[in-house]
């Protein structure tokens, strides 16, 4: 355990002053964003996005504050790193809003609430989610390898590649996807690719989750969806043995699914 002085602890404090005051600020902003809102439903989506920015800033901020107490303590800050958790959290929730928390819908379901946002180009949207996933993944290193939360953070990843897949229009993101010659071609192709990462790594997550961890049978049913997501994908863009094959593996684990609900393993 690390031999923690006054005068090691007084420069943690005073280090970490000015980033407490930067967090202070950014929910202040928060605050006073939302009751605007609550004043101005007008471009309300909009100041979603900027609040969900805003969060993830706040995050690092707190991550910040773990590094310092690592670096000048030599001890983790595990209420900061709470804290980091709560805002790319809230962060979450604020893109859930707008887009909705739905794994696997038809794209038409979508395109209402898309249109809200329409002003916010996709090289826009692929940046917030490559924000949040970097978020995600400093955050996840930083608690370690033996984190209480392993399991906590399946939900956490799976929420954000949910988000991160309402939050691009599939239809006109195929137009672009095989149009050399669109301006959005090699940001929809990356962004896609990441996409297809996410849902296939989160299907597999939610599964290891159901049969390491909780037994519990919505788990099973989501790592399904996450497949049924990942499909959709690569029907859209016309990958008909890929579509398959993913269908196969999702009638197998749907298959194991039904069976394990009646011989009573599932809780």
């Amino acid at each position: 355990m690390a031999n923690i002085t006054t005068e090691t602890r007084a420069d943690f404090q005073a280090k970490v002053k000015p980033v407490k005051a930067k967090i202070e600020e950014a929910l202040k902003k928060e605050k006073d964003m939302l009751l605007l809102m609550k004043k101005d439903s007008a471009g309300i989506e909009y100041k979603k996005l900027l609040l969900c920015e805003e969060m993830l800033y706040v995050s690092t901020l707190y991550m910040s504050i773990n590094s310092l107490s690592e670096t000048i303590l030599e001890t983790k800050n595990n209420d900061a790193l709470n804290d980091a958790r709560k805002m790319i959290y809230k962060a979450i929730i604020y893109l859930e809003e707008i887009v909705s928390d739905t794994v696997d819908c038809p794209y038409a379901d979508i395109a209402p609430r898309l249109e809200k946002i329409s002003n916010t180009p996709l090289e826009k949207r692929f940046y917030l989610v490559r924000k949040m996933g970097l978020a995600i993944q400093l955050l996840v290193e930083a608690f370690g390898d033996n984190s209480k939360w392993k399991w906590s953070f399946v939900e956490l990843r799976g929420r954000f590649a949910v988000v991160a897949k309402n939050l691009i229009d599939m239809k006109e993101g195929a137009k672009s996807y095989f149009d050399p010659a669109s301006p959005d071609h090699d940001n929809t192709v990356l962004y896609i690719r990441l996409l297809r990462k996410l849902l296939d790594k989160s299907a597999s997550e939610y599964r290891d989750r159901y049969e390491l961890s909780t037994r519990r049978i919505d788990d099973m049913r989501l790592a399904i969806n996450f497949l049924i997501a990942l499909r959709r994908i690569a029907m859209i863009l016309g990958e008909s043995e890929e579509s398959e094959e993913i269908k196969k593996k999702a009638v197998v684990w749907k298959g194991k699914m039904e069976n394990d609900t009646k011989s009573g393993a599932s809780k």
